[in-house]
């Protein structure tokens, strides 16, 4: 058995170097496939201990292979489908205030300056709108926008599909500088934007990289390895960092698929802890834990000061259960049936469980305000939820 899967993997490699593909999409198909890789687990049953509701529900058309998340500026939710339909909602009403067709297909998106709605395209494109759906600019990359730009201090960064980083004005959309770095043979296709903190922009990279940029010119500040690549095929010592690092006043943290977690000194890059640990969904923070949405699917809860496992559930196997929201009381996580399920904070337990549109949730729900959050769903399904 083991030597058919050499066999397998090594096949695997050959077929994609002979296409010049440059990622392995297999770890995203457990998100975007009709069905999950793994026999998916029965719903568990509960006692629920909270009752979610469901406060408004919009549409913008479906995702398809793109991963898309909503944004918040304001009053406004903005939220976008893969065919161009952008639109944008009341907050608390979910009454529509703008819809717009772009006129061109998206793939990464939404970011906001608030001023400003942006958008990536496969071509390349950032596209840049105004609150009633005006187009103010529009900038050129080198290469497909999986991820969603995000903009401090006037510049916009966005991230293409090779790995560069460009630094964008937010006025005119104009280049201020470039960070690029050379990719594995083979990368996981990730839609992990970047994250700002600070004057600094982090950003996780193929073979397992932690980089630390200055957002004023692009300079990298410091370079650290969350995971260093293992195996003796390509498959197996591909070492991404394919989700959002979380950084805060003293450490910036990452990890990396088929690799480890790790905290590393958020001025020097030096590094704090780090352990094994598997994830492309990414993690959440209370300020005290992690929560980590684990590549088995399962939720897990560590100490933010040293890794130390506190709880895991795992109760959801093969269900291809999203990044995860701290909410309130609650860590809440998405699946591919459409469900969101609340577990309660300091022991992973099921508390609630709330139906959407059936179709999957890929990525980690978004705050709203202390009582509600905002999740958007495979087939374009945009819901606020509050607790009863």
């Amino acid at each position: 058995m083991m030597r058919w899967l050499r066999s397998v993997a090594a096949c695997a490699v050959v077929m994609v170097l002979a296409t010049a593909c440059q990622t392995v999409t297999n770890t995203y198909d457990r998100f975007f496939g009709a069905s999950p890789v793994q026999k998916p687990a029965e719903l568990p049953e509960i006692r629920p201990t909270v009752s979610p509701r469901i406060v408004w529900r919009g549409d913008v058309g479906a995702a398809e292979k793109s991963s898309f998340s909503p944004a918040v500026a304001g009053s406004v939710v903005y939220a976008v489908g893969s065919s161009g339909q952008l639109a944008g909602f009341a907050a608390a009403s979910g009454q529509q205030s703008m819809r717009l067709e772009v006129g061109q297909r998206v793939s990464g998106g939404v970011g906001t300056t608030g001023a400003a709605v942006l958008l990536g395209t496969p071509k390349g494109e950032v596209l840049a709108f105004d609150a009633s759906g005006k187009a103010l600019w529009k900038a050129q990359l080198g290469g497909e926008v999986l991820a969603p730009p995000r903009v401090a201090d006037g510049v916009v960064i966005a991230r293409a599909g090779d790995g560069r980083i460009y630094g964008l004005n937010a006025a005119d959309g104009k280049r201020l500088w470039l960070y690029q770095r050379s990719t594995p043979a083979l990368t996981v296709r990730s839609h992990a934007g970047v994250t700002v903190q600070r004057g600094t922009v982090f950003a996780g990279f193929p073979g397992g990289r932690l980089v630390a940029i200055a957002l004023a010119n692009g300079n990298v500040i410091w370079e650290s390895a969350v995971a260093l690549p293992r195996g003796t095929t390509e498959l197996e010592r591909v070492a991404d960092v394919a989700s959002l690092p979380l950084v805060d006043e003293t450490r910036a943290c990452a990890v990396a698929f088929q690799g480890r977690i790790a905290c590393f000194d958020v001025g020097t890059g030096s590094s704090m802890w780090g352990r094994d640990l598997s994830s492309v969904a990414g993690m959440s923070t209370d300020g005290r834990n992690f929560y980590v949405t684990d590549d088995k699917n399962a939720v897990v809860a560590l100490d933010k000061t040293n890794g130390a496992s506190l709880w895991r559930q795992d109760k959801l196997t093969g269900r291809r259960v999203s990044g995860s929201l701290v909410f309130g009381r609650y860590v809440v996580v998405g699946d591919f049936e459409g469900y969101l399920h609340f577990l309660q904070r300091d022991d992973g337990s099921f508390a609630g469980r709330i139906a959407t549109d059936g179709s999957p949730i890929i990525t980690a729900p978004v705050a709203l305000d202390l009582s509600s959050f905002i999740v958007q769903t495979q087939k374009g399904g945009v819901f606020a939820i509050a607790l009863q």
